[in-house]
């Protein structure tokens, strides 16, 4: 695989959630750049699958492991199996992550549970795992949302509420990472062309109408935001939460 820039020849990344969507961009990304790549995912085992190809065809080293985030043992053995097959790790980018919706009237404490589990606390325990890996100059990014700084519409209390964790947990976690010089980053994506927002959504015209640029992002922009936050260009970037959505958070609908 060539690029212009192989700012990641000889690291080793693993990227939960990382089949579809913003997650297989990033793993695209990182892999482009000269990283070996590992990526979980929970059900989209032929989206894996062509992923790993797509990579392997350009030159590109990646490892697809089958991991559900619910499940704290599954997050820890897929750093041992990135760690056993590579050598270590240096980069995690947790992209898994769940979008559920619903008024405080109906969505249920069984659902709020499996969204904390999923958004934040699968977080946590991959951080956890990877700190006993990873060593100084290594990086830790977490995938959150906009929705963590601004919760635009009813019924996303829950959901705001697990992205809103996240700006927590991460700067608390830069804090005990920084005696090691690992820094630890939030990305908040804005509204993405992703399969949660397919370009027949009913809602679309609605969501676009709150973005200044005027268009949904897409997952290659999120990835760029990714692969800056692990290169050396980011060494004194940590706990921070840098939002990517074109406007989304300045505008004020008349």
């Amino acid at each position: 695989m060539s690029s212009p820039a192989q700012r990641f020849t000889g690291k080793i990344a693993l990227v939960t959630g990382g089949s579809r969507g913003i997650g297989a961009a990033i793993v695209f990304r990182l892999a482009k750049e000269g990283a070996a790549v590992v990526f979980t995912y929970s059900s989209s085992k032929s989206k894996a699958d062509s992923l790993v190809s797509r990579i392997q065809s350009e030159g590109g080293k990646a490892l697809a492991i089958k991991a559900d985030s619910r499940h704290a043992g599954e997050i820890e053995h897929a750093v041992a199996i990135t760690v056993e097959q590579f050598g270590g790790l240096n980069i995690l980018v947790n992209s898994a992550g769940i979008l559920g919706l619903g008024s405080v009237d109906d969505y249920s404490v069984e659902q709020l549970d499996n969204m904390y589990v999923i958004n934040v606390r699968a977080a946590y325990v991959a951080a956890q795992a990877c700190s006993k890996v990873m060593n100084r100059g290594d990086r830790i990014i977490m995938i959150g949302s906009v929705a963590g700084a601004r919760t635009g519409f009813p019924g996303s209390s829950a959901y705001s509420m697990s992205k809103s964790a996240l700006v927590g947990l991460v700067r608390g976690l830069a804090l005990d990472f920084a005696p090691r010089g690992i820094t630890v980053n939030n990305i908040q994506p804005g509204p993405t062309a992703t399969d949660m927002n397919p370009p027949d959504a009913p809602y679309l015209e609605h969501v676009i109408a709150l973005v200044p640029l005027g268009r949904l992002g897409t997952a290659d922009e999120i990835a760029g935001m990714a692969a800056y936050l692990a290169s050396d260009d980011a060494s004194f970037v940590t706990g921070a939460s840098l939002t990517v959505d074109g406007g989304y958070l300045d505008l004020k609908p008349v």
